[in-house]
């Protein structure tokens, strides 16, 4: 594997755990249940896919130009939760 992209997928896990080591209304929940009485294992998994695009010029080669999205997302609050703990936001749809 290019050196380069073994550093960048480094800071990538560096980013995502600092941003879960950093996130107050985590480290409240998981207080709370130490407080509770339990002991507390946090555990996740993500999975991160890479493809060398051919062109540098092009934004997103794997998506062609007329590509029209049909399906919904939805989202459950456990979810939302789970996202803004991690300060990702969602776009509230106005309609």
């Amino acid at each position: 594997m290019d050196e380069n992209l073994k550093d960048l997928m480094q800071e990538l896990g560096n980013a995502i755990n600092e941003s879960l080591s950093d996130s107050d209304r985590i480290a409240a929940a998981i207080g709370e249940i130490k407080r509770a009485g339990y002991d507390v294992f946090l555990v996740l998994e993500a999975t991160i896919g890479f493809n060398k695009r051919e062109d540098e010029n092009d934004d997103h080669p794997e998506i062609p130009d007329n590509f029209e999205a049909t399906g919904k997302i939805s989202w459950n609050n456990q979810d939302t939760k789970f996202l803004k703990a991690l300060k990702i936001s969602l776009d509230e749809d106005p309609r």
